[in-house]
């Protein structure tokens, strides 16, 4: 059985709220780091404790948090995203396309929200972890990202 222990409790009292949309011009299909954006935004706002949360506006892109060092993870889960949603599979979504429908099962699969935990004002990522959106349409395409914040700020 596995072994749990669990770290410091830190109490936090709620008293701020912060937000703002990001807006990501995507090159098509693929990734975009985002992990800088939101880091910035929270030191802009001098967030210090709580919580970062990112929601994307759409329904054909999708959010994750996924490994940031070897570009080939990226590779990987394009691939694997099209093996479980290819285009040209009878779908009878097709108003825009035929990768329409996929791109919306791709996001059903990715999700379209974020919570990070903010731990002395930095979001509390794993050593090898980023931010991503996702975008799943072949062309490019404008996407609007809410993120909030909501926690302790200076």
């Amino acid at each position: 059985m596995a072994r749990i222990r669990q770290g410091e409790v830190r109490e936090s009292v709620v008293t701020r709220r912060f937000t703002t949309i990001l807006t990501v011009d995507t090159k098509g299909r693929g990734f975009s780091e985002i992990t800088g954006a939101v880091a910035s935004f929270l030191a802009g706002i001098g967030a210090s404790e709580g919580e970062v949360s990112v929601f994307c506006r759409h329904t054909s892109a999708s959010l994750t948090l996924q490994e940031n060092a070897d570009p080939d993870v990226k590779t990987d889960l394009l691939t694997a995203l099209e093996r479980l949603a290819p285009e040209h599979a009878g779908w009878v979504h097709d108003l825009e396309g035929p990768d329409d429908m996929p791109a919306h099962i791709k996001a059903v699969l990715t999700g379209v929200h974020l919570a990070v935990p903010v731990i002395g004002g930095r979001m509390a990522l794993g050593t090898w972890q980023g931010l991503y959106l996702v975008e799943h349409r072949v062309r490019p395409h404008r996407r609007e990202l809410v993120v909030a914040f909501v926690g302790e700020a200076h």
